[in-house]
């Protein structure tokens, strides 16, 4: 019996992974693009693994064919898609013979894919993206699964940058860091490497069942308003992602969501876009660092906008607390008082003993103002402690996410995680200091008789119900 889809990618993934040191995102995100029939780009140094993470990708499918090439400024076609056929051109037919070569294969592996001149780009074109292989007069179907390209560099030129986004997942490979370097010499000593059971590997009908069941998988409007808001984002900064690659990697993450049996994709699937949208390391970490700190906080109730809410409150309390009002005796009359400026400052005419209006009164106020303004701060106090609730329950999906994912380590969720505590610890500090200032206004000098006069709301910027 076989197991269920999530067990069983999970250990085809540790199998993948067993041995690779710092590698375990490539193999995971390399599988899933395989899983959505997409292709892979590694971008990095040699040395790095690339070649050896495409040929394990390999062994995850059952009877797969396998193709590899290293390109080359002089290569030439046939080291790609097969030599001329000669009874073909004995009877004026232009064709190959393609098996054993890259139009025949399920899993391709393709280093320093850019160094092909553009009539072998141009055949990739088709190829990678329809499946397709233009062979004499006729089109040939291929039973390509996924392709992983590596190179060390993308140039730039209009044939490069239509084949670049033919790979939806680009990932960045560089050499081992000084940290898992003592543990890159271990495996180096270690036994072999066992691909995974025949019993294990998946065949074209878990992939066809696995796409079925992607279909039906649900997209919620959050979701669509971050992919939103980042494609308006990635206009402003000069990032392109093309409409095709934008469906393509709703495809990916509805796999993704399929693949550990969930009916509709989680916001924090998005944690993966790095990978699928910007074009190299620098840029997929300004999107990371977006992300991270993006996901699970709304911006129209974010903790910015919010304590300037809050300091619109207090800012108000504190003019309450230093007004003052004239000063007036039982009479109705304003009180006068002499000042002692003339034992400080010579003044010959007497004028600093003159009567002066004294200012000294702290203003009062009715029980129909502080109650005012204790209900504005108590309807703030709600919607704080709704968005403090919400903030609370994706902090809970996000761990239960963490803990079951195929696709994302622990190190990936990690910082999402971090900023939803620190926004959660600043809503609470945000949720005391509204508190205070309610105190205040109830600390009000309150006149001995309500005078009926109702204050005007607080100044502050609006916030969307939490």
């Amino acid at each position: 019996m076989q197991p269920d889809r999530p067990v069983r990618l999970k250990a085809i993934i540790d199998l993948l992974e067993s041995g690779m040191i710092e590698r375990c995102q490539s193999v995971r995100l390399c599988l899933l693009a395989a899983l959505a029939g997409e292709h892979t780009l590694f971008i990095g140094p040699p040395g790095t693994a690339k070649s050896e993470l495409a040929r394990r990708l390999h062994t995850a499918f059952r009877a797969a064919g396998y193709f590899e090439r290293l390109l080359t400024r002089f290569s030439v076609p046939e080291e790609l898609f097969g030599p001329l056929s000669i009874r073909a051109l004995e009877e004026d037919r232009y064709e190959r013979h393609t098996a054993g070569f890259l139009p025949d294969a399920s899993i391709a592996f393709i280093d320093e894919v850019f160094k092909a001149n553009s009539a072998i780009l141009n055949a990739l074109l088709t190829l990678l993206n329809e499946r397709e292989f233009d062979n004499g007069a006729g089109r040939q179907r291929c039973p390509l699964i996924s392709a992983v390209g590596a190179t060390n560099e993308v140039p730039e030129d209009e044939i490069a940058e239509a084949f670049f986004d033919r790979f939806l997942v680009r990932l960045p490979v560089a050499a081992v860091s000084a940290d898992g370097f003592a543990a890159l010499l271990e495996a180096g000593r270690g036994k072999s490497w066992a691909p995974p059971a025949r019993e294990l590997a998946l065949d074209r009908e878990d992939l066809a069942r696995l796409a079925q069941d992607a279909a039906g998988v649900t997209i919620p409007d959050a979701f669509v308003a971050v992919l939103a808001e980042l494609r308006e984002r990635f206009g402003g900064q000069q990032i392109y992602v093309s409409d095709r690659r934008w469906v393509k990697i709703v495809w990916l993450l509805r796999v993704a969501a399929a693949s550990e049996d969930r009916s509709a994709v989680a916001l924090w699937d998005l944690l993966l876009l790095p990978w699928l949208t910007a074009p190299d390391a620098p840029r997929q970490a300004a999107v990371a660092d977006w992300l991270a700190a993006r996901l699970g906080v709304r911006e129209a109730f974010s903790p910015q906008r919010l304590t300037r809410v809050v300091e619109a409150f207090e800012g108000q309390l504190d003019a309450e607390l230093k007004a003052n009002d004239l000063d007036y005796d039982e009479t109705g009359r304003l009180k006068f008082t002499a000042t002692e400026l003339a034992d400080q400052v010579g003044d010959a005419k007497g004028g600093a003993a003159a009567p002066r209006m004294s200012y000294s009164r702290r203003r009062r106020y009715g029980e129909s103002h502080i109650g005012a303004r204790v209900r504005q701060v108590d309807a703030l106090l709600e919607r704080i402690a709704g968005y403090a609730a919400e903030i609370a329950a994706h902090c809970a999906q996000l761990a239960d996410y963490a803990a079951r994912s195929l696709w994302l380590d622990q190190a990936l969720t990690a910082r999402a995680a971090t900023n939803l505590a620190a926004t959660a610890a600043a809503i609470d500090e945000l949720a005391a200091r509204a508190a205070a200032a309610r105190r205040g206004f109830l600390d009000l000098p309150r006149l001995p008789q309500d005078n009926g006069i109702v204050p005007e709301p607080v100044a502050h910027e609006a916030l969307d119900p939490p």
